[in-house]
């Protein structure tokens, strides 16, 4: 067993016990890995013509992969960072141990250049996920680090394609290469958008479907910034789970709102006709955007999108919202902008926004303290309130909550691990806090989670 260093043990002994109870450090070395993953710079083409200096990949020849797990199967995922700087890997919207989650310092310490750890976990819930590192974020899935995790159901639903959809920005200039990663100014509001639109690291691609099959679209938006409105047009196409949680009736795939963080599974019945094409858009008010398009080939499959079974729901414990207790966050701007603490993990050298009026100071060993701590077992509802003109899509790692009301809007009671506050919205939503541990609590629009709008919650016995 290697030494520990003294960062390593500011962890605290919860989050290292974890640790090596769950094999991620040291463990299991003769046992090889069901997927490996390797962090590491690229240049890859983007734009058509033109080669992006210097991207950032978990494969060394090109996009991340597309991982594919089993619901209730424990998986080894060995991740080697062959990048000259720290960094770790989160599993977003996967309700696993603690010290397998991918935060520095609140789960593990960051995988150093050279380093590799071992990711040992049993995935509870089946759907659409994605992984990206959560140090140096913005850079590093800037850069291109960014991928789809699949956790496949126990039963076939019956479709005769599974295509899943890295959807996201990369910001470049007209020679393809990278410009600014950020601005200040819009980091303090919005968020910095991209220039180019990309999904699987393609610029609008076209993909090939037998003409009247069912294909499973699955949407992550793994993007820093883009909050946007998505239509699947020219087929017949329904929406079957958000947020890797089935819904309890398909809706039609047009103006279906995702934020960063978020996914969306989209069941499409092909068009008949060899030639014709369903396209994925993104909604704007100067003209829609073809994000991708599908394109029949050969003679119609004939299928019917009432053939799909019925994708089950996952085992996310129902809050008992009569014993419920409220706690409550505010989400703005920072009353104090001192820059963040210099941190292994880096920083964007400013700090614009807050949980609670507390700026998060920055991916260090702390101690820190928790936004709340939860008793294991209890139901709670979240009252959610931004206090700001900008959206915020809010994540919590570790627990699923179920969506309650606004005061903006009617809302479905959709399961989900990331709640898109609209201006000045106040939300509420309901959780068991099922899942031991200190969970990270964040604005997935990276620049402001960057500048001090995220925290954690801990859940402890």
């Amino acid at each position: 067993m290697p030494g520990i260093s003294r960062r390593e043990l500011l962890l605290g002994g919860s989050g290292m016990a974890a640790a090596f109870a769950a094999g991620g450090i040291g463990a299991h070395e003769a046992q090889a890995a069901d997927h490996a993953l390797s962090l590491t710079r690229l240049d890859h083409g983007i734009v058509p013509g033109t080669v992006t200096r210097n991207m950032m990949s978990f494969a060394a020849g090109g996009p991340p992969p597309v991982l594919r797990l089993k619901k209730d199967v424990k998986t080894a995922i060995d991740v080697h960072n062959g990048l000259d700087e720290a960094s770790v890997v989160h599993w977003h919207g996967l309700r696993i141990a603690n010290g397998m989650d991918g935060v520095p310092y609140l789960t593990q310490h960051p995988i150093e250049a050279g380093q590799t750890f071992r990711y040992l976990f049993t995935p509870p819930d089946a759907g659409t996920f994605w992984y990206h590192p959560h140090c140096n974020t913005l850079e590093q899935m800037a850069r291109g680090l960014t991928g789809v995790l699949v956790v496949e159901e126990d039963e076939d639903p019956g479709f005769d394609r599974d295509l899943p959809l890295n959807i996201r920005d990369f910001r470049l200039g007209g020679d393809g290469q990278f410009i600014a990663l950020f601005k200040a100014r819009s980091a303090a509001r919005g968020g910095t958008y991209g220039t180019v639109a990309t999904v699987n690291w393609k610029v609008s691609p076209r993909y090939e479907l037998a003409a009247g099959s069912l294909v499973r679209l699955r949407l992550a938006v793994t993007d820093v910034t883009r909050v946007g409105t998505y239509e699947v047009a020219g087929g017949e196409a329904q929406v079957i789970a958000l947020d890797s949680n089935p819904l309890p009736q398909p809706v039609a795939a047009r103006d279906l709102m995702l934020s960063p963080g978020q996914r969306a599974d989209i069941a499409l019945r092909v068009p008949d006709r060899e030639g014709e094409a369903a396209r994925l858009l993104l909604k704007r008010p100067n003209g829609d955007r073809e994000l991708a398009s599908f394109v029949a080939t050969g003679q119609s499959a004939g299928r019917d999108l009432r053939e799909l079974k019925p994708l089950p729901a996952n085992p996310v414990p129902e809050p008992d919202l009569a014993d419920a207790e409220v706690l409550e966050f505010v989400f703005g701007w920072s009353p104090e902008g001192g820059a963040p603490q210099a941190s292994i993990c880096g920083s964007l050298g400013y700090t614009f926004w807050s949980i609670n009026r507390t700026a998060w100071p920055g991916d260090i060993p702390g101690p820190l303290d928790p936004l709340a701590t939860l008793r294991l077992g209890k139901s709670y509802i979240l009252r959610l309130r931004n206090e700001s003109p900008n959206a915020h899509p809010i994540h919590l790692h570790g627990v699923s909550f179920r969506l309650l009301r606004s005061n903006k809007r009617k809302l479905a009671p959709l399961v989900t691990d990331t709640a898109l506050l609209l201006e000045e919205e106040t939300m509420d939503v309901a959780l068991v806090a099922d899942n031991p541990g200190d969970w990270a609590f964040h604005c997935h629009v990276i620049e402001h989670q960057k500048t001090g709008l995220s925290g954690f919650l801990r859940i402890a016995g």
